[in-house]
């Protein structure tokens, strides 16, 4: 079997590392690991298919020789070393969001449009973490009419925020039950027994960043180009695992029963619905797993030709890791 050499920028973070556990996990025909972090990191060793793997600095030499760079590192950094990537002729797998609006560069969901990657020109981009999902959960939808517009209200864990959005969520809980003060630090208000229905900054019409993700990137993956999508995003003290509430608008009515059945086969989906039984999507049984779990799939009772779901997904694997991981898999044909 052919193997590769595969650069993982950003190895530190919560995504890095899960980007690891996932190569590991499905196999992927790894050659070589490099694990890429800043001056702070480099020369530290993680351990990797048993063994250890020392982590190099990131910096544009390092990218020599290099197949596949799973990028897990924020904006600038994406933006600074993307050149030096492209110029070695190595594929980047990008989870920032610094490039995925770019018409020359691929926005991919394997399950929805795998056949983008073709396309790429050396950076192909990995979605929003709430986008993933989304469109995994609803796009089988569209074989029976296309989606004109979503009305959507995200849930989203607070290690989404990153590492330290759960130990803020942990040392908040322990300091209200012993009546002490807390200053929040990574998020603007408490979360602890708390909602937050802001995350990014003004975007657009009092729309956030996060919440215009799901219009642009939607449309992309989805070959949508009209589509509409409104969106507010809340950040929910729950450790790990984004739910999406969603009511979708076609152009002629689809069954209940119909929508269930091309869910449950759906790649990338699992359906819970059965709302007497108490079975449904919840954010505890999603994590550290890979399916898009959908349920509570009802008619939208504002239009004829609407629909309701809720879903769940894990954003650090599927929203994240485990979408870049099954990217380069397309790349390398397996």
């Amino acid at each position: 079997m052919k193997t590769y050499t595969v650069a993982i920028l950003g190895a530190t973070g919560a995504v890095g590392q899960e980007m690891i556990k996932v190569l590991e996990e499905r196999n992927f025909p790894v050659g070589k690991l490099i694990p890429l972090a800043s001056a702070r990191s480099a020369g530290k060793t993680l351990t990797f298919r048993g063994e250890e793997v020392t982590i190099e600095l990131a910096c544009e030499e390092a990218f020599k020789g290099v197949d596949i760079v799973l990028g897990a590192a924020e904006n600038d950094i994406a933006e600074r070393f993307a050149p030096a990537i492209v110029a070695a002729g190595a594929v980047f797998v990008d989870n920032s969001s610094a490039f995925r609006m770019d018409p020359n560069v691929p926005l991919v969901v394997p399950e929805v449009n795998p056949g983008d990657v073709k396309n790429h020109k050396g950076i192909i981009s990995n979605p929003n973490c709430s986008t993933i999902i989304t469109v995994t959960a609803v796009n089988a939808l569209n074989q029976f009419s296309p989606i004109r517009t979503m009305t959507a209200s995200t849930y989203q864990a607070v290690s989404g925020a990153g590492a330290q959005g759960p130990v803020e969520l942990m040392e908040e809980v322990d300091a209200l039950s012993k009546g002490e003060a807390y200053e929040p630090k990574v998020f603007p208000y408490q979360i602890a027994y708390n909602l937050i229905p802001q995350i990014g900054g003004e975007k657009e019409q009092g729309y956030t960043s996060e919440e215009m993700k799901l219009h642009y990137e939607g449309r992309k993956i989805m070959h949508l180009p009209e589509l509409k999508v409104s969106c507010t995003c809340v950040r929910v003290p729950v450790v790990r695992s984004h739910s999406i509430s969603v009511s979708m608008h076609f152009d002629k009515p689809i069954t209940v029963e119909q929508a269930r059945q091309a869910i449950a086969a759906a790649p990338g989906c699992k359906l819970v619905d059965d709302l007497n039984a108490k079975q449904y999507p919840m954010p505890l049984d999603t994590t550290d797993q890979d399916l898009v779990f959908v349920g509570r799939i009802r008619p939208d009772l504002t239009d004829p030709n609407g629909l309701c779901l809720w879903c769940c997904g894990d954003q650090v694997r599927k929203g994240a890791a485990t979408n870049a991981v099954q990217i380069a898999e397309l790349v390398i044909g397996k």
